[in-house]
């Protein structure tokens, strides 16, 4: 349930309604809108009941009281109408400008890390990436470097000023890459991981939650509703490709739920057409494409060596080719009304 205050509402109107729903053994989180306050209401609310519902709708200063059937409510443009912008360091995920994250899938050494950050940092880009942790499909396959990758990330960051993303894997590493990230990624295969998503509800930093490759829309915001329902609000969602028959591209990269969650959600949507082709000959044309149908930034796997990068060579562009893709995106960010 939500409870949509007036636009006049006094502060002393919006606490008694919060005491009242709290004292039911409720919670409340509050969207402090720019014309209106929107209390949600977290928890059972068969606890409420039918008189407490219509006493909370006949309080001082409320407007409508309100049941959202769907399962994610705080992600829900029912709660919040006008669009998130996060800002990570002075640079805005979800206003105008489309956000470039650009990087290595594993950060190998500090000559290839920093050759990266200063060359896409150049280009344009606004954050850098790349993994110190990686999940992968075989035990045998490079697993990252750990700590010594994320001390390389932020020795590239304070060489370059580029904020950091990079994945985390285990709810118990939250204390440690927070020292090092500006934003903590969620990969596909920890979408529904919701031990790990409920501890990254109770941190401070934006999180960037990526597409389970089989998750539905639904699926796909439940997990956001996660983090949010801990009482972190800054989540980015990403697109990076869903498992379909293709056999021509490692992943389906599906552009269309990107209006679709701009619809549904008031939270940034990115996308990844790197995972989402899993071809570097695709790269490209799919970031114009992910631009052009409304995304708020692009993830983009970048090599000083593609064919000799230890993990993804076959989906990382050369650092040539990533300086045109961003030309290339300025023409279609204009077209669109954006920029880059």
């Amino acid at each position: 349930m939500i409870v949509i205050m007036k636009a006049k509402a006094e502060e002393e109107d919006v606490n008694r309604v919060i005491d009242t729903i709290e004292s039911l053994g409720l919670r409340t989180q509050l969207n402090l809108g720019a014309e209106r306050v929107v209390v949600a209401v977290i928890g059972d609310i068969s606890k409420i009941g039918e008189e407490n519902f219509f006493r909370i709708r006949a309080m001082k200063g409320v407007e409508n009281t309100v049941f959202v059937s769907k399962p994610y409510k705080l992600v829900s443009k029912d709660f919040k109408k006008e669009q998130t912008i996060i800002d990570v360091d002075g640079v805005k995920i979800g206003g105008k400008k489309i956000v470039v994250f650009a990087g290595p899938c594993s950060v190998e050494n500090r000559e290839q890390i920093m050759e990266v950050a200063e060359k896409i940092k150049k280009a344009g880009a606004s954050m850098i990436r790349g993994g110190a942790f990686k999940p992968r499909t075989s035990p045998k396959d490079f697993q990252g470097l750990g700590e010594e990758g994320l001390k390389l990330l932020y020795e590239a960051k304070e060489e370059t000023g580029l904020p950091i993303v990079t994945e985390i894997m285990d709810a118990r590493d939250v204390g440690l890459l927070s020292q090092y990230a500006d934003v903590l990624q969620v990969g596909t295969r920890n979408m529904q991981n919701y031990t790990l998503l409920k501890e990254l509800g109770k941190c401070d930093k934006p999180v960037l939650l990526k597409r389970g490759m089989w998750a539905t829309m639904a699926e796909f915001l439940g997990a956001a509703e996660y983090i949010m329902n801990g009482g972190n609000e800054n989540v980015i969602l990403c697109e990076r490709g869903i498992r379909t028959f293709s056999d021509y591209s490692r992943n389906t990269l599906d552009l269309s739920i990107i209006p679709a969650i701009k619809d549904e959600s008031h939270l940034p949507i990115v996308s990844d057409p790197s995972h989402g082709t899993g071809r570097r000959s695709l790269v490209l044309p799919m970031s114009k494409a992910s631009v052009a149908c409304g995304a708020d930034g692009l993830l983009i796997e970048t090599h000083p060596d593609p064919d000799r990068a230890i993990s993804d060579a076959d989906q990382t562009i050369s650092l040539s080719s990533f300086s045109k893709l961003m030309e290339d995106i300025k023409q279609i960010a204009k077209a669109v009304g954006r920029e880059l």
